[in-house]
């Protein structure tokens, strides 16, 4: 019996953090064929073999890039490659400048970095970099990897429902630095930042709160939701410092199970973020349409939040990083452009992957 012959790709993307590298390979639709999830992320690379005095010519990011999708090229050494994320950081491989916001999302595209492997050989392929964005009115704000997440649901949004859908998106980023991302038509007005999931995990292992906590066989939401509803409660508005120690008091109390304080805590810290955004919401007078984005059980955690305090139930967006990646890999020409309304909406007429500096 004949093997099948191996789906032909037209894409690959990466997307490459601070703890780990992610790699898609695409077809020519934007169908992912292949995926891959190695440790690799830029604060932790693969460290180049020494002989003796002298050690191979490789740096850490080529070897990680190689054990990603070095075979994938040998194989189909016409693709091109692009990433987005910390790859692209002042630590990263090449740091691509960020753009400032407002900013149309199609020309994030056009202003890839690119990465010439030369200890690879001059024939290796090339490395584009996604830029990451910057907020400068009121205080700062920056994202890396999350403007490739938003670019891939606002295309989709677009492509479900119309050229002229997604008029008005707040989308939500759940992880580590939640973020809280304003589109319109196309273009992303602002963001905010929430440090979370960071602090979470930093209450969690290097506080008090810590110290009368015990791992639990199954999530408890209903100590969750408790913290969530006590974040908007009036003792909540003493405000989060205050009203996360109330984890160690019902603990010492009796009213929290060790193995609850931690759910009680994420209710906390998540609850005090949604009523937040709803209050600034409110004080804008908007009610925009949410879509979610995540892993899905920290999103079914904010989706509960939400309901709590009036947001109502939001959409749920799939695999928006490598739909991300895809769009903007079109309208930065590296992939030829899908006939579709959506795509002409985002990718500019002439499209360049050239170096350029944002203006």
């Amino acid at each position: 019996m004949t093997p099948a012959t191996p789906a032909r790709a037209a894409l690959i993307a990466l997307d490459w953090g601070t703890s780990s590298l992610r790699a898609y390979r695409l077809d020519g639709t934007g169908r992912t064929l292949d995926t891959r999830h190695l440790p690799w992320g830029i604060m932790r690379l693969p460290q180049p073999l020494q002989d003796g005095a002298a050690s191979t010519a490789l740096s850490g990011f080529d070897l990680a890039f190689d054990q990603a999708c070095g075979d994938w090229l040998r194989a189909e050494p016409s693709l091109p490659v692009i990433a987005c994320g910390m790859v692209g950081s002042a630590q990263g491989w090449r740091e691509a400048a960020y753009l400032d916001v407002p900013v149309d999302l199609a020309r994030i595209g056009t202003l890839l970095t690119v990465v010439e492997r030369t200890g690879a050989g001059p024939d290796a392929t090339p490395l584009h970099i996604v830029p990451g964005l910057i907020q400068r009115h009121g205080l700062p704000n920056v994202m890396r990897g999350e403007e490739t997440q938003v670019f891939g649901v606002m295309f989709d949004q677009a492509e479900k429902s119309g050229a002229n859908a997604a008029d008005s998106v707040l989308i939500g980023l759940p992880g580590t630095h939640s973020k809280w991302v304003t589109a319109r038509r196309g273009r992303v007005t602002h963001f905010d930042t929430f440090m979370t999931g960071e602090v979470y995990a930093a209450l969690r292992g290097h506080t008090i709160l810590g110290r009368t906590m015990s791992d639990a066989p199954a999530a408890d939401m209903a100590a969750f939701e408790r913290g969530v509803k006590v974040a908007g409660a009036p003792a909540g508005r003493a405000g989060v410092l205050s009203t996360i120690f109330s984890t160690r008091a019902l603990g010492l109390t009796g009213e929290l199970a060790a193995t609850s304080q931690a759910d009680y805590l994420s209710g906390l810290l998540i609850g005090h973020e949604i009523a937040a955004l709803a209050q600034m919401l409110h004080e804008q007078g908007e009610r925009p349409r949410i879509v979610l984005c995540g892993d899905p059980a920290l999103c079914q955690r904010y989706i509960l939040a939400m309901q709590h305090y009036g947001l109502g139930t939001p959409e749920q967006a799939q695999n928006a990083t490598e739909r991300g990646l895809w769009h903007l890999a079109v309208c930065a020409g590296l992939v030829k452009a899908e006939p579709s309304a959506a795509g002409q909406r985002y990718a500019p007429p002439t499209p360049s992957a050239s170096v350029q500096e944002p203006t």
